[in-house]
């Protein structure tokens, strides 16, 4: 899996209130889970785009107030109007813990039945993984060659 780093700061206030200033800010709330505290910390909106809007999965190296935690990003919440980034949920990883994760599905080769002039639908562009993060492989990767 590919890395990303990210860095935050520690949030001091929470609430609607300040949750609704540090967005004005061009902040963005997030949480991590999963490790032995909760931490509630704010990111830079420009420093998550790369994360957020790509298919591809990444491990995240989170630094905050100078600590470095491995997670994963799990969940992100969006405007409904708007989409802007609204919050987003880490989970810590360890190598003790396995975690679920979605992986993204790759399409290879040309099927036979496309050949005779069928359609190839993919129904599913992510399946759901189980496993230790560092044995997660990036994509999956299916031969539909002799597909008829």
């Amino acid at each position: 899996m590919k890395t990303f780093q990210l860095e935050g700061s520690v949030r001091t206030e929470l609430g609607k209130k300040a949750t609704r200033e540090m967005r004005k800010n061009d902040m963005i709330p997030c949480v991590l889970y999963g490790g032995k505290e909760n931490i509630s910390f704010e990111v830079k909106t420009s420093s998550v785009r790369k994360l957020i809007y790509t298919p591809e999965i990444f491990v995240v190296e989170l630094t905050i107030a100078g600590k470095t935690y491995n997670a994963v990003l799990k969940d992100s919440q969006f405007h409904p109007v708007t989409d802007r980034i609204l919050h987003l949920d880490f989970l810590e990883v360890s190598e003790a813990k396995p975690i679920v994760m979605e992986v993204p599905v790759k399409i290879e080769g040309l099927a036979e039945g496309v050949k005779q002039g069928g359609k190839l639908v993919q129904e599913m562009r992510k399946l759901k993984v189980k496993a230790i993060y560092t044995n997660i492989p990036e994509n999956l990767t299916i031969n539909v060659s002799n597909l008829g």
